[in-house]
């Protein structure tokens, strides 16, 4: 059985709900990553923070990067999964709410991140592409 623990790639970290998003760019630029998990002061998963957040809920807003927290941009309910869970709990996770990153967590902390690269590295392509078409698959207008 392969898990989330099995695929994920280690090393993964929080940003702060109190940091700010010029704080949070340039971690994203040190870690090399396009995500960060948003924590709040009891180092619990309040949100996920995007660089595409940082640009257009930010920048192109007017806004200054130095004076917005990751936490003024964390919305909805996080997703997450356990390090033990089944690959096909991962995916099903991931097509249920089309969403692109997943933050593993292990004993309430988190261990790892789950992406699209992960994904591609770790299945076979029937596999890769039932799951992008979910992913990406836009809703119907309402």
């Amino acid at each position: 059985m392969t898990t989330a623990g099995d695929i994920m790639h280690r090393g993964a970290q929080w940003i702060p709900a109190h940091e700010t998003l010029d704080r949070a760019a340039q971690l994203m630029r040190q870690l090399n990553v396009g995500a960060l998990p948003i924590s709040d002061e009891n180092e619990r998963l309040c949100g996920i923070l995007t660089d595409r957040d940082i640009v257009v809920g930010c920048v192109a807003m007017g806004h200054d990067p130095s004076r917005v927290t990751a936490g003024d941009l964390a919305k909805g309910t996080p997703r997450w999964i356990d390090a033990d869970a089944d690959i096909s709990e991962v995916l099903e996770e991931m097509k249920e709410h089309q969403i692109r990153r997943l933050p593993v967590i292990h004993n309430k902390r988190l261990v790892g991140m789950i992406s699209e690269a992960d994904i591609a590295r770790h299945l076979p392509e029937d596999q890769i592409a039932d799951w992008a078409e979910s992913v990406y698959a836009r809703t119907p207008a309402r």
